[in-house]
């Protein structure tokens, strides 16, 4: 079995890059929803909403740039072309999103896709033995757990 220069089966790491590829692709189209709908949210409920999906944008393009060192980390090369993201990304688009409830309801849809890949990840990593890229997963799960509660709750749905 061959060793990347940080202890782990190359082999077993190359997968997990591209598992954690699909995952920026994702990510990325999820940051792009989430600058428009900061940008175009209309209605009683924008101001609490601009700060929100700032907030969200935020800390998404602090995960991207988490993701793509991961998988530099590991030794392969991170997507960077919106056309890998978009022949990558099975989250949905969100053009011209103005209204709040569509827009809440395209950040769950969104994070559905997103915990879809996670969970994958995780196990995966697990089973390579990655607790680097299996700590950063566990923390994006729940993360991302809570968000999904919070938009539902303000959608006032259940989980």
């Amino acid at each position: 079995m061959k060793l990347n220069s940080i202890g782990l089966n190359a082999e077993k790491s190359k997968a997990l890059s591209k598992d954690l590829n699909k995952l920026l692709a994702n990510f990325q189209t999820y940051y792009q929803n989430l600058r428009g709908i900061h940008w175009n949210i209309k209605g009683k409920s924008f101001f609490d909403l601009h700060v929100k999906f700032e907030e969200l944008y935020t800390d998404a393009n602090i995960k991207v740039d988490e993701i793509a060192e991961r998988i530099l980390t590991l030794g392969e090369v991170p997507l960077h072309t919106f056309d890998d993201y978009l022949k990558n990304s099975n989250v949905p688009i969100g053009k011209d999103v103005t209204k709040d409830e569509k827009a809440i309801k395209l950040i769950i849809d969104s994070i559905k896709e997103l915990l879809i890949i996670e969970r994958k990840i995780l196990a995966d990593s697990d089973a390579a033995d990655d607790e680097g890229t299996n700590s950063m997963m566990s923390s994006f799960i729940s993360e991302q757990e809570k968000t999904v509660w919070m938009m539902k709750a303000w959608l006032a749905e259940e989980i």
